[in-house]
């Protein structure tokens, strides 16, 4: 991300949007299949996974990616720190299983250390072999991201294993959650302290979105709140394409300036519900519009999102990327920025 760009998401997160412009959370899911790689060529060879970051800045350069240069190996740093089994592959991204066969076990656990624990040591070098390589080419990392608590919990204690013990072992989930929660502020933390010149964080969490509004008040309101509360000062970003319309106000006082939500959520009812709070990234389908509609489909659908808000919306996916996205989608997206006009 050069410093322009990321003036631009501050100057969007305090609802002051002067021209529409396009963001996108782009990983591992998009980003080696556009550069022609298999996954273990992306993640194990470092020149390879540079040559696809810079060719894809370099294709979008009207594009905000997020969190850019993103270090990130799947969804497995977090979980492996804790021991998680790791399962690699060529055409995906690597997975975490689940270690946890009871939540009683959260009593022997503690909190991992970035610096030697899993796959965090092994990001954390090589963002710091990244920032040689990019800083002379005009691009650093601004901002760093992490997996938020309930998604780590999940991944250490399956999904339905998770969700079944909030029911019959709330304070063993709660004891769950807040190691999570520390382990997510520390890696946070780590990845800032690696890379001089971070402002921002990004974190990506869709579980909250399964909950209840009763359930989300006691389960993920206030370790989120925890995560965003120990970042002052900093932009902060975050993900959920789950569905957080029955809580949506409420998440929106959790601490965070942009929020990334999913494309089922109207947007025209989202911006009247919280876009006084936070700045909203979306809301094209990822999937059905962004990867397999066509351009005419991107732009149409993105033009709406800047009329339901008054072009008070980063223009984005209503969540990631999705694998195979073609070019000339993004293309669609940037032009309707361009070319859109208040009525």
């Amino acid at each position: 991300m050069t410093k322009q760009q990321f003036e631009l998401l501050k100057s969007a997160a305090k609802g002051k949007i002067q021209k529409p412009f396009a963001a996108l959370i782009v990983d591992s899911p998009w980003i080696p299949g556009y550069a022609g790689l298999d996954a273990l060529e992306y993640f194990l060879e470092p020149d390879k996974w540079l040559r696809a970051n810079l060719e894809m800045v370099e294709r979008f350069p009207e594009v905000v990616f997020l969190s850019g240069f993103w270090v990130e190996y799947g969804m497995a740093i977090e979980p492996s720190a804790f021991g998680s089994k790791v399962s690699w592959w060529k055409d995906h991204p690597p997975s975490a299983n689940p270690m946890m066969k009871d939540i009683s076990e959260v009593h022997d656990m503690s909190v991992p250390l970035p610096q030697n624990d899993g796959l965090m040591p092994l990001a954390l070098h090589l963002q710091r072999w990244v920032q040689k390589q990019i800083q002379p080419l005009g691009y650093s990392t601004r901002m760093v991201s992490a997996r938020g608590p309930l998604a780590l919990a999940t991944h250490l204690r399956g999904v339905t294993g998770f969700l079944t013990d909030i029911m019959i072992e709330p304070e063993d989930s709660k004891r769950l959650l807040d190691l999570c929660t520390e382990t997510v502020i520390r890696w946070l933390q780590a990845q800032a302290e690696n890379v001089p010149d971070c402002e921002g964080i990004m974190v990506l969490d869709d579980i909250p979105g399964m909950l209840s509004p009763s359930m989300y008040e006691e389960f993920a309101h206030p370790y989120l709140s925890r995560i965003f509360d120990a970042f002052p000062g900093m932009l902060k970003i975050y993900h959920n394409d789950a569905n957080i319309e029955p809580f949506a106000e409420r998440l929106a006082e959790s601490g965070f300036d942009i929020l990334n939500f999913s494309f089922n959520f109207d947007t025209a009812e989202a911006f009247e519900r919280i876009g006084d709070k936070v700045t909203l990234l979306g809301n094209v389908a990822p999937l059905s519009v962004l990867a397999r509609g066509t351009a005419a489909e991107v732009k149409e659908c993105a033009e709406y999102c800047l009329n339901a808000t008054g072009g008070r919306i980063i223009l984005s996916a209503g969540g990631g990327v999705s694998s195979g996205t073609p070019a000339e989608n993004i293309d669609a997206l940037v032009q309707a920025a361009e070319d859109w006009r208040i009525p």
